[in-house]
């Protein structure tokens, strides 16, 4: 049986669903008719880099274009890393299984420091040079952006062109650009760099040379006169730039498993430590009429269930109040919840509270950042306490159990009385009751600050590693209450992070040396090795103090002083020293402008909407739950086949399938009671994940005028490529289900023979006992002589066989290989293994 290597390779890997690249909404292309293969590469996993919208938005765009094609590819989990390497066979896209160093332009998305050993694997697994002066035009090139590529120095040497900005326009740009470089020959690299760096926002780091200085600082010497800084580059509206309305629906359990609708971009709050409050100003929103048409289109072609509103701080969209009961009247009969994941206390009102209470209570997180007023003002939170205290009691009032609270440890100029006043400020917040008297969950987070880059505290100290330990054990001691739920993040990723958040070139042999260590995932908990990038310290040479708790004098050369923001450093300083004061910068949205220089007040300044062009509708009222005011429904039984890559799905993954199917195919289903309503449907005796199956059972419950065949068309045009919904009828409400079956598998093995002798023993015995563990660690005997009713082996790698299961016994085709045959797991994950019909 001949079996493409990645398909082997996809049989033994945990969650192979993240490696099939057959969504809902991908973009498949025949790569032969198009001039440019371009991959959008992600140094994460698919669950987290799936819910980065970013990655969708440039997907869309690159793909809207006829001689494009954008195709994905993610850092793959440990074990597929070690079976790509045992396999000699290179990481591949999702969209086309192409190897990666067979596209034209790589492009990395920046957006996490402890992820950039994941670059380099990725790198490696594509059989790419890591550094761009060792790659010429036979690989390809490689480019980045994201926040990250604000300080771009400790990662420069690899890459080939570096976005910093809004990558929107910029991503077309250099694509144009290439696409023109490429129809003329002979070709140059060179001649595409100059090209690429006139472009707005294109950083070129070959076109700058580092040296230090008498100090040991780093400076950097341009090349070219007319390349001497980058300028960030800013989309000024953001109506007029494509967004994806067919986003690609994940597989498998993405971080954010819902429809992100961005509503801003920017932040004039002006908190002094946040540095995405610093890069992306000026504050634009979109207007209220497109964030609503795109909602209805992007619903309608996801069947998503709930819809994230995302900014920086989404209660200061101008109004959002109106949006929100726009959004509500739409979409409650149809169960789609509305969410703001980024909120500030006081902007959370009791209004938008009820609102959102309308569909579903979903959680959110208030970041009081700081314990006491004094350090609040330090870092220009401008959040009084009791906004705090007042949004917690309207939570709880209105039904909400769990509050979460985000707060910094040693952010500038902290003393134990700034500490002492985190801890009472959580004390009382627990004390706040809700309906009859009740206490909700207080869950705490707690991080060590790491001062960034083109922010007005770059020049300040990061807290050494051992008070950072020493405060968060304090801090764990004080909160020992219950109802508080206390995390924190590792002091030593957080030292690593600061490392190279405010690192320079430097640290290029650094990354290098930690990833042939063993560091990847950095910014996984269950990865993060501290001592591996101890012994990468060591092997290199490079002092973590020099990055990280050494005070930066304002006069000194920063590594990241050649990219332009648009935010005036002296304005980074004023903030510095009204940060030592305590004084306060207000909000430019509601004051005078504060001088940061992002505005020109031509192209690019603030765009706000405080008002919408109708008014708007009340919330609609739930019709018991489905939609569909008619309360007459049927039962349906449907029968569908699992083949190919469908096998791969686990039964929780196929329930979500099956779900937003129903919804973009617009079958009226029937949903439960309750604040989470779920479409009333149950699937027969899940298979295990590797399986295929001729014919499966679900059921669900419809409006009664729907025809069966409309359910069954309407399925088949929305599943994906392995499922197929094959036939239906409909049952009583209250059909009992087969109690006991016999279930038929032809079962066919890929790399070695059955043996037949092992048969003729199992057939000599009466009784074949197998033991196996219970869930509740008991042990637990079955005769496999009462369960398997047949096996014919018809030929050498062949078999079928026919299995007795029931409520209380059950025997898959894998105990039974594994105890008569004595196959090795591997060997089992490798057989094709197909539930017969009937």
């Amino acid at each position: 049986m001949r079996v493409d290597p990645i398909d082997d390779i996809l049989a033994l890997v945990e969650k192979a669903s993240r490696y099939l690249g057959s969504e809902i909404n991908a973009v498949k292309k025949d790569l032969s008719r198009v001039k440019l293969r371009f991959a959008l590469a992600f140094p994460d996993l698919y669950e987290i880099g799936t819910s980065h919208f970013g990655l969708q938005i440039l997907y869309h765009i690159l793909n809207h274009h006829p001689d494009i094609a954008a195709e994905r590819v993610f850092a793959p989990g440990v074990d597929m890393e070690n079976h790509l390497r045992s396999a000699g066979t290179p990481i591949f896209s999702l969209e086309s299984r192409l190897p990666l160093n067979r596209f034209d332009i790589i492009g990395f998305s920046l957006l996490y420091e402890l992820n950039y050993t994941n670059i380099l694997t990725i790198l490696e697994l594509a059989e790419i040079p890591f550094w761009a002066s060792q790659r010429d035009l036979s690989h390809p090139l490689i480019i980045a952006g994201g926040p990250c590529a604000c300080n771009p120095e400790p990662i420069a040497d690899f890459f080939d062109a570096i976005v910093v900005g809004d990558g929107e326009n910029a991503i077309m740009e250099l694509s144009r650009t290439w696409l023109q470089w490429h129809a003329n020959t002979p070709r140059e690299k060179e001649d595409l760099l100059k090209q690429w760096s006139r472009i707005e926002g294109v950083y070129i780091p070959s076109y700058f040379e580092p040296h230090l200085d008498p100090q040991g600082l780093q400076i950097l010497v341009p090349r070219y006169a007319e390349n001497t800084r980058v300028k960030r580059t800013v989309v000024t509206d953001l109506d007029q730039v494509p967004f994806p309305e067919k986003p690609i629906i994940p597989y498998g359990k993405p971080v954010h498993d819902r429809l992100r609708l961005e509503v801003s971009r920017g932040c004039s709050r002006g908190c002094r430590f946040c540095q995405a409050g610093m890069i992306y100003r000026p504050v634009r929103e979109r207007s209220p009429e497109k964030l609503l048409s795109l909602a209805r289109t992007s619903v309608a072609a996801t069947g998503y269930e709930d819809i994230s509103l995302l900014s920086l701080s989404t209660g200061d969209y101008g109004c959002i109040a109106p949006l929100m009961q726009r959004l509500m009247a739409r979409f409650a009969d149809e169960h789609v919840a509305v969410s703001m994941p980024s909120l500030r206390a006081g902007t959370l009102t009791p209004e938008l509270m009820k609102l959102i209470k309308a569909v579903r209570k979903t959680g959110f997180t208030i970041a009081p950042e700081a314990g006491s007023q004094r350090l609040r003002d330090v870092i220009n939170k401008n959040i009084r306490e009791k906004e705090i205290f007042d949004t917690v009691e309207d939570a709880f009032r209105l039904g909400w159990q769990l509050i979460k609270l985000y707060f910094m440890i040693g952010l500038p100029t902290e003393s134990q009385d700034d500490l002492a006043a985190l801890v009472d400020l959580v004390q009382a917040l627990r004390k706040i009751k809700g309906p009859r008297g009740r206490r909700g969950q207080i869950n705490v987070s707690v991080a060590a600050f790491i001062p960034k880059p083109h922010t007005p505290f770059q020049w300040t100290p990061q807290i050494p590693l051992e008070e950072s330990k020493k405060i968060i054990r304090w801090i764990q001691n004080e909160l020992k209450i219950s109802g508080i739920h206390l995390k924190w993040q590792n002091p030593e990723v957080s030292r690593i992070e600061g490392i190279w958040a405010r690192g320079d070139r430097r640290l290029a042999r650094l990354l290098v040396a930690a990833y042939r260590q063993g560091c990847k995932f950095d910014g996984w908990s269950d990865q993060f090795q501290y001592r591996l990038w101890e012994a990468a310290f060591a092997e290199t040479g490079v002092d973590p103090d020099l990055y990280t708790v050494r005070a930066r004098q304002v006069t000194e050369p920063l590594p990241w002083d050649h990219i332009d923001t648009q935010v005036r450093k002296a304005f980074l300083l004023e903030e510095w020293q009204k940060a030592l004061s305590g004084n306060h910068t207000p909000d430019c949205r509601q004051g005078d402008c504060n001088r940061c220089g992002v505005c020109d007040f031509d192209n690019v300044e603030p765009r706000t909407h405080t008002v919408m062009e109708n008014e708007p509708a009340r919330v609609a009222r739930r019709s018991g739950g489905s939609g569909f005011r008619d309360n007459s429904y049927k039962k349906l039984k449907l029968a569908y086949s699992k083949r190919g890559q469908a096998k791969y799905f686990g039964h929780l993954e196929l329930v979500n399938i099956f779900v937003r199917a129903l919804k973009r195919a617009q079958i009226p289903v029937k949903f439960s009671e309750g604040f989470h309503p779920k479409p009333r449907l149950s699937f027969d005796d899940p298979l295990p994940v590797g399986m295929e199956s001729q014919e499966e059972i679900l059921y669900l419950t419809v409006a009664d005028h729907v025809p069966v065949v409309t359910v069954i068309q309407g399925l088949n045009a929305h599943l994906p490529e392995g499922l197929t919904v094959i036939d239906g009828e409909v049952v009583r409400a209250g059909a009992d289900r087969r109690s006991a079956r016999v279930s038929s598998y032809l079962i066919t093995l890929r790399d070695r023979d059955f043996n037949r002798n092992d048969l003729n023993t199992f057939r000599k015995h009466s009784e074949f006992y197998v033991t196996r563990a219970t869930g509740k660690g008991k042990l637990k005997k079955i005769n496999l002589r009462d369960m398997v009713l047949e096996i014919e082996l018809l030929d050498t790698r062949q078999l079928r066989m026919r299995l007795r299961s029931g409520p209380e016994k059950l025997v898959r085709p894998a105990e039974v290989l594994r105890e008569i045959f004595g196959l090795s797991g591997e060997e089992i994950k490798r057989a094709k293994i197909v539930k017969q019909k009937g």
